[in-house]
């Protein structure tokens, strides 16, 4: 899958309310979708040889990242490891050791942050994770996913989060696939964060998604795209 494009290939699957909003403006879990939807995450993460997740998210999910045992073992039957590599991205670094995450050996986790975690950061999270620490301010999300291709033979990664990590890739032309479950629910509010964020910027290029399979489970409607990313700016 790799190809051309020296790196992974990249899904984002996201869950989204009608008014296109991730979470409510505090950043909260909301549980809004359905079990056909948790299934539906799990199978995409299934396919993954790596789960990628933005540390905002993990924070506020407090999550494993793991995968059923039914579809461990269809992953090992197509030659893949049990679970997927567990992927964190934080520019600051300040990651709590002691979050679910760490507290199950499922598979590796990896982190990509840079030189301003904190030593004592650094000291626990060396024990529990493998670390690639930049100099830079903020982690190279290029270089992140040619390292994983390069070092960890991951040829798919499944963005899970949060939607600042999303539009990041999103626009430096990183995310290949969208997969987009929407929810029957309403929730406004200007603050609330929608599936790229609160920022009001452009992009800088227009993103075209192109539509390749439509599904409705219940009251949900289950949406993939292909992304295309365009060279003129919207207006």
């Amino acid at each position: 899958m790799r190809g051309k494009r020296n790196r992974p290939f990249v899904v984002a699957t996201f869950a989204i309310t009608a008014d296109g909003k991730v979470t409510t403006r505090n950043f909260g879990p909301v549980d809004f979708t359905s079990r056909e939807d948790k299934l539906h995450l799990f199978r995409q993460r299934a396919l993954a040889d790596a789960v990628l997740l933005g540390h905002t998210s993990l924070e506020r999910d407090n999550v494993r990242l793991g995968v059923p045992a039914e579809l461990q073992k269809l992953r090992t039957k197509r030659g893949q490891s049990r679970s997927p590599l567990r992927v964190i991205i934080s520019n600051r670094g300040c990651i709590d050791d002691r979050l679910k995450l760490f507290q199950s050996d499922i598979s590796p986790v990896i982190i990509f942050s840079t030189s301003r975690m904190p030593r004592k950061n650094q000291r626990a999270l060396s024990k529990r994770a493998t670390l690639h620490l930049t100099s830079a301010s903020q982690v190279n999300l290029a270089e992140m996913l040619k390292t994983l291709g390069n070092h960890y033979k991951v040829r798919r990664v499944d963005c899970e989060g949060g939607p600042t990590l999303f539009r990041s890739l999103l626009e430096r032309g990183l995310v290949d696939q969208l997969n987009l479950t929407i929810a029957p629910y309403l929730f406004g509010g200007a603050n609330a964060p929608t599936l790229t964020g609160l920022s009001r910027e452009f992009f800088p290029k227009s993103v075209l998604c192109s539509l390749t399979q439509l599904r409705t489970v219940g009251k949900e409607c289950f949406l993939t795209y292909r992304i295309k990313h365009q060279a003129h700016r919207p207006n």
